[in-house]
């Protein structure tokens, strides 16, 4: 032990007593009975450091989802182990703590687009998604396109209420309706198709951008999944009338058009089933009813997807 100690010090080592010298060990070669023996500490080279291995991301290896892979639809799912970053196409897609995300295809979506993710390590994971087309219903109409210009006045009055509306359905609150499963905020004859258009005279006219349930007005309606309230408008929109939108997290919200009562207010968390407001026809709207649309992010979506038949 006093050995090894001192090839670690790099001291003389002095032979305890009673202990005999080994006279071999003189550093001259000379025999000396009383000459301690002096240990040189040796030197050695430092190891080269390793850097330490990225840790392997754990988990799926790829994107599992399900949902309605067609134009106006959305998928629901789960991220690849490690995933830091997803996008849909040019979309960034939001992943909570546990990696699961929503997504979703614009109604005039092409015929593929891909998700990626961007793993811990550095690498990139890629699925690509066949999105099917959709036979809307388009009206050809033998007369020509209207100017869609308006008065300075309008424009003055619009301008307001088209940045209250983005605003509120680009909150990006931390709901957690997007995990729900739709239901039907209300029932009853459905008098416009998300998607359908008119065509004037070979010239494609704006899309009906929402759903129509007709009934009565102050007919009650309900919240189709949970969320958060990002706009209740105090008075009617020129255009929408009364308007309430309802945000449901990860860039997925819903709006609620020609209302004739509002019953919440904003930054209200409502719960799905919750009773809402009435039905109307404030704003532009020959006749009570609900028009309710969907949005993820800029991508326009068909409510019909979200709910199947109407009980």
């Amino acid at each position: 032990m006093a050995g090894m100690a001192a090839m670690l010090a790099g001291c003389t080592v002095v032979p305890p007593a009673n202990t005999p010298t080994n006279t071999a060990a003189n550093v001259s070669g000379n025999a000396s009975s009383g000459t301690a023996a002096v240990v040189q500490p040796i030197a050695t080279s430092p190891s080269p450091s390793t850097p330490a291995p990225a840790p392997t991301p754990t988990g799926i290896a790829t994107f599992l989802y399900d949902g309605e892979l067609t134009q106006g639809g959305w998928i629901r799912g789960q991220a690849p182990g490690g995933t830091v970053s997803a996008r849909l196409g040019d979309q960034a897609v939001e992943l909570d703590s546990d990696g699961r995300f929503f997504a979703a295809f614009d109604r005039d979506a092409g015929a593929t687009t891909e998700l990626t993710a961007t793993l811990r390590d550095g690498r990139t994971v890629r699925s690509p998604i066949a999105v099917s087309p959709r036979d809307w219903e388009l009206e050809r109409v033998d007369v020509a396109l209207r100017p869609s210009g308006s008065s300075a006045a309008f424009a003055a009055r619009r301008a307001p209420e088209l940045d209250a509306i983005w605003d509120a359905r680009t909150a990006n609150s931390p709901a957690t309706g997007w995990q729900d499963n739709f239901i039907w905020p209300v029932t009853g004859r459905i008098s416009g198709r998300f998607g359908s258009q008119r065509i004037y005279r070979g010239e494609p006219g704006s899309y009906h951008s929402g759903l129509d349930i007709a009934r009565s007005t102050g007919t009650p309606f309900v919240a189709p999944a949970s969320g958060i309230v990002t706009l209740a408008t105090q008075s009617p929109f020129s255009i929408e009338g009364y308007l309430l939108i309802i945000d449901h997290g990860q860039g997925l919200n819903s709006a609620f058009l020609h209302l004739s009562r509002i019953d919440v207010r904003e930054g209200d968390r409502v719960v799905q089933g919750q009773t809402l407001g009435a039905i109307g026809s404030s704003g532009r709207a020959t006749g009570a009813h609900l028009h309710w649309s969907i949005k993820w992010h800029l991508a326009r979506l068909d409510p019909l997807l979200f709910v199947g038949p109407m009980p």
